[in-house]
């Protein structure tokens, strides 16, 4: 994403009212192409002397990833991540640095699931592999 025009439009792909603010996040989210936490985008947001509220950037970044703009990742119950990238893939957490690594999604073969409650389907399969120094 390059430009307001390419994230104004991805918004309304969305059916995500852009407004200047949400537009400045994905502007964040996308420049950076990394794996964010609410606190690193509010910062990132705010770098400039702007002032965009903690409380817009948790509520956009919940509507981001409710509409699909991009995916919340929950790496341990006290670190979400938000990835910019929506196509399937897994991840490497580096439980001692808090990074989040990407796995090429052709990398993870998953098997043996058992069957499936009645009236529901796979959705998705999301491998988190949580790694720590050797000792």
């Amino acid at each position: 994403m390059e430009s307001d025009t390419d994230l104004t439009a991805l918004l309304r792909q969305h059916d995500i009212l852009p407004t200047a603010q949400r537009i400045l996040i994905a502007r964040t989210l996308f420049k950076h192409c990394a794996h964010l936490s609410a606190e690193d985008v509010f910062r990132l947001v705010n770098a400039e002397d702007r002032h965009v509220s903690k409380a817009t950037v948790y509520n956009t970044l919940g509507l981001f990833a409710e509409k699909g703009v991009i995916r919340e990742v929950i790496a341990d119950p006290a670190r979400v991540f938000y990835d910019p990238n929506t196509k399937p893939h897994h991840h490497f957490y580096d439980v001692a640095s808090g990074t989040l690594t990407d796995i090429n999604a052709d990398l993870i073969h998953v098997s043996g699931l058992p069957p499936l409650p009645a009236g529901s389907k796979l959705e998705g399969i999301d491998v988190i592999v949580r790694l720590s120094p050797e000792n």
